[in-house]
């Protein structure tokens, strides 16, 4: 099942044709690596931590092209995650992560590619998906 990173919450819409163009340029490499490193307490919910520091690479540098067009939220510190539950009691959420943390060892994630999305006010409509290459 296909997970998917949120590397920013909201881009402006102008920026679509130059964001088209640097994730093409992105992705015209080998994917980067990447790991399940371990679980996040979302309060009410939980998440698999990700590690992967050409991953970060990408967003700082996408960051600092698009600097001054960032949200508050996107210009915080990035904390890549796979949400596996949200929206739930807290007691719950940690009962969930108490159980995983029971089995858990970290392990390769296959980063497959990068996509942009518009925001059209509830739903999110997919712009242009971009595959790794290699």
């Amino acid at each position: 099942m296909p997970a998917h990173l949120t590397l920013f919450h909201h881009l402006p819409p102008g920026v679509e044709g130059e964001l088209g163009t640097r994730l093409a340029a992105y992705t015209a490499t080998p994917p980067p690596k990447a790991w399940i490193a371990g679980i996040i307490n979302l309060g009410g919910g939980t998440a698999f931590r990700v590690e992967s520091e050409e991953l970060e690479d990408i967003r700082a540098e996408l960051a600092c092209a698009f600097h001054g067009l960032l949200t508050p939220q996107d210009q915080a510190s990035w904390r890549p995650h796979i949400t596996i539950q949200n929206k739930v009691e807290p007691k719950v959420a940690k009962a969930v992560q108490d159980q995983l943390r029971a089995t858990f060892e970290p392990r390769p994630l296959k980063i497959t590619g990068l996509q942009s999305w518009r925001y059209l006010g509830g739903p999110w409509e997919p712009i242009r998906k971009h595959g790794f290459r290699g």
